[in-house]
């Protein structure tokens, strides 16, 4: 003969599980299964794993890069004799090794990410969206510091323009790199296909080549406009403006504020645009 406890009986022993219960789920939602990951780690594991990534694939194209640049410059030097058409030409195709890879590059990559389903790989990680966009940004960015720099230079001695006031690359790189990336990023992940995904951003390369690298005052009057909307105008005017004999700071310090701040516009733009297609 078995003994029942009484409050089995009674239904008590599962009244107290289940007030519990309902409480927890009165007072919020289940408490998650992992902590989510603080963003500056996150996008520090992030930038890192895109940099080992990409480092073998990615340089023999920032030479393609880099050598685009020196030989459009060594073309226009048969046309452009020096003065600020020189100093134009330089500064363009400088921050134009940075629109091949941070604009170009990144909206083929995520582009591919997309089509490939690699986007699910990141949305199970625990990490914000904003680490990924920034992250994977920031990695291919740094990839156009050398060809960058070794085209600024080549520039300058092709020209005969000072090489004292270089030292504005080191704001130019990371303020053109951050628009540009952004814009790739978002063109990458907005885009509905991988082919048309490659062809924004072999489109937004043309047109910081064709915008940038032209003097402004060469340009028709509508497509001048068309060239302050460009992310990297802003960074080609603030180092072409370091090449004057007397450079004016203020200006160039606006033409970088300026900079910075449509990076941010687009780096947010690609943060919403990577939610956008994580969820779908």
């Amino acid at each position: 003969m078995s003994i029942v406890p009484a409050e089995a009986v009674s239904g008590k022993s599962r009244t107290v599980p289940d007030t519990r219960v309902a409480t927890d789920r009165a007072d919020g939602a289940p408490a998650p299964l992992a902590t989510r990951a603080r963003l500056l780690p996150s996008l520090a594991a992030v930038y890192r794993a895109q940099l080992s990534r990409a480092r073998v694939a990615r340089i023999p194209l920032l030479f393609v890069a880099t050598f685009q640049s020196v030989g459009i410059m060594i073309l226009m030097r048969g046309v452009v004799d020096g003065g600020a058409e020189a100093r134009a030409v330089v500064a363009g195709s400088s921050v134009l090794v940075v629109a091949f890879v941070a604009l170009n590059l990144l909206a083929q990559y995520f582009g591919q990410l997309r089509a490939t389903g690699g986007l699910d790989h990141y949305a199970t990680l625990p990490v914000p969206p904003a680490a990924v966009v920034l992250g994977a940004a920031g990695a291919y960015a740094s990839f156009t510091v050398p060809g960058t720099a070794v085209t600024a230079v080549t520039g300058s001695l092709l020209f005969d323009l000072p090489l004292t006031n270089l030292w504005v690359l080191v704001a130019v790189i990371p303020l053109s790199g951050a628009a540009l990336a952004g814009l790739g990023a978002a063109l990458g992940l907005l885009a509905p296909r991988q082919e048309l995904a490659t062809l924004l951003g072999q489109l937004g390369m043309s047109a910081a080549l064709l915008l940038g690298v032209l003097p402004a005052d060469r340009l028709p009057g509508p497509i001048t406009y068309a060239r302050d909307l460009l992310p990297s105008t802003y960074g080609v005017e603030a180092l072409a403006r370091s090449f004057d004999s007397h450079p004016d700071w203020p200006t160039v310090a606006l033409d970088l504020a300026v900079c910075a701040a449509v990076g941010v516009v687009s780096l947010a733009v690609a943060t919403w645009a990577y939610r956008r297609a994580a969820v779908r």
